[in-house]
C-alpha cells in the first residue's frame, strides 16, 4: 500500500527523488507552449503536455473583453500553484501533515512601463506580496523550516525574481 501525504504519493516522490540523483541527466526538462492570438487582448495558449489550454486577455479598462484573465494574474497564479506543490510534497516528504493552505498574492504594475510612456518604469510587476495560511498540527518552526525551504526551491518564484534569458525569433 502507498505512503501518501497530504494527497501525494511519498513512495513515489522519494523514488523520483532517487532516480533523479542516480541519474542527474534525466533531471533535465523541455516545457513547450503554442499561443495563438484570436483577436483584440483574448489569445490561447496550448501547453503540449496536455494538451491544456490556457486563455489569456485584458480587462476592458486594458481594451479587452475581460474573458480571461490577464498575463500578470496569470503569474500570481503560476507562482501561487507553484508555492501550494512546493508545500504538498516538501510536507509529505518531511512527515507534515497540511490540513488547509491559502495563498493571498498582490502585485503592482505602473502602466506607464507597459505602454511605453516611461522607458524608466518597467512594464512588469514592480513588487509582488504573498501572504499564506496553513493549518497544520506540526510545531511552529517546522512550518517556518518549510516555507523557508519552499521559498529556496521554488521554479516559478526563481524565475521571477531572477533575471533569465529570453530569446525571440521570428519564425517562417
Amino acid at each position: 500500500m502507498s505512503n501518501v501525504r497530504n494527497g501525494v504519493n511519498v513512495d513515489q516522490l522519494i523514488g523520483t527523488i532517487e532516480t533523479l540523483k542516480n541519474n542527474p541527466e534525466q533531471a533535465h526538462i523541455h516545457f513547450r507552449a503554442k499561443n495563438e492570438w484570436v483577436n483584440g487582448a483574448y489569445s490561447r495558449t496550448t501547453i503540449q503536455r496536455g494538451p491544456f489550454i490556457l486563455e489569456g486577455d485584458e480587462p476592458a479598462a486594458l481594451c479587452g473583453s475581460n474573458a480571461a484573465p490577464n498575463p500578470v494574474e496569470a503569474v500570481l497564479h503560476a507562482l501561487a500553484s507553484c508555492l501550494a506543490i512546493g508545500v504538498a510534497y516538501n510536507a509529505a516528504a518531511r512527515d507534515i501533515q497540511i490540513d488547509g493552505l491559502e495563498f493571498d498574492l498582490e502585485g503592482d504594475i505602473d502602466l506607464h512601463g507597459f505602454l511605453g510612456l516611461s522607458e524608466q518604469i518597467r512594464p512588469g510587476y514592480q513588487n509582488i506580496r504573498v501572504s499564506y495560511r496553513v493549518k497544520s498540527d506540526a510545531p511552529h518552526e517546522k512550518l517556518e523550516e518549510l516555507f523557508a525551504y519552499v521559498q529556496k526551491t521554488s521554479p516559478v518564484l526563481d524565475i521571477i525574481s531572477h533575471p533569465i534569458p529570453v530569446s525571440m525569433t521570428r519564425a517562417e
